[in-house]
């Protein structure tokens, strides 16, 4: 199956309808991943066919989730999930959050190539950054667990927003350390993949 062909119809299984145009810029930003990743280790997957599955179609299986214009995807690494999203979702303002200069240097690269103007690249430690705005959704793929997660961000995020952390198997003993918060914990199917995944949102206790 070719990547044009796993991307398509993985997409597809998630309700997701992606232009060519989009297609073939997703597609772009794989072939610069795994690029830089000869040099750079911006990730562990090193096959490009296994990147559609386990970087493009598991950072969609979280966007029926995702119903606000402006997110921060925090510790973002290669970008993942802020650029998938962000190329997808056009009307979003998708901020990318890394305190490593050599995958900022990626995400600028990637921003540049991509023609991304709903991206904005920030290269500083989380505790640090201080936006002129707060964000409604607060994302993590791979930062941290949940209490360290909700600790680091609290600043940036607005009254009413959410916490959005991507998780493998079912996160018991996190959610036991955030049990003052609402919390919802969503399983998530990723095509072609065969293993867990869960969503885990957070917001502030109602006071």
């Amino acid at each position: 199956m070719t990547l044009e062909t796993t991307l398509e119809s993985g997409s597809a299984a998630l309700g997701l309808t992606l232009p060519h145009a989009v297609q073939q810029k997703l597609l772009d930003y794989l072939a610069l991943l795994a690029k830089w990743n000869k040099v750079h280790n911006l990730t562990a997957v090193r096959e490009v066919d296994d990147m559609v599955t386990l970087h493009l179609l598991d950072s969609f299986s979280i966007l029926n989730h995702l119903h606000s214009q402006q997110m921060l995807d925090v510790g973002s690494g290669a970008g993942l999930p802020g650029i998938p999203i962000a190329l997808v979702r056009p009307d979003c303002q998708v901020t990318v959050l890394d305190s490593s200069h050599k995958k900022a240097a990626f995400l600028r690269q990637a921003k540049a190539e991509l023609g991304l103007d709903n991206l904005q690249v920030v290269c500083k430690r989380v505790e640090e950054y201080q936006p002129e705005q707060k964000f409604q959704t607060i994302i993590s793929r791979a930062f941290s667990d949940l209490s360290e997660f909700v600790r680091l961000t609290r600043h940036l995020l607005t009254e009413d927003g959410s916490w959005v952390a991507m998780k493998g198997v079912h996160p018991y003993d996190e959610l036991e350390q955030v049990k003052q918060m609402r919390t919802q914990v969503l399983p998530l199917t990723v095509p072609g993949l065969n293993a867990q995944r869960h969503l885990v949102l957070l917001q502030e206790p109602q006071a």
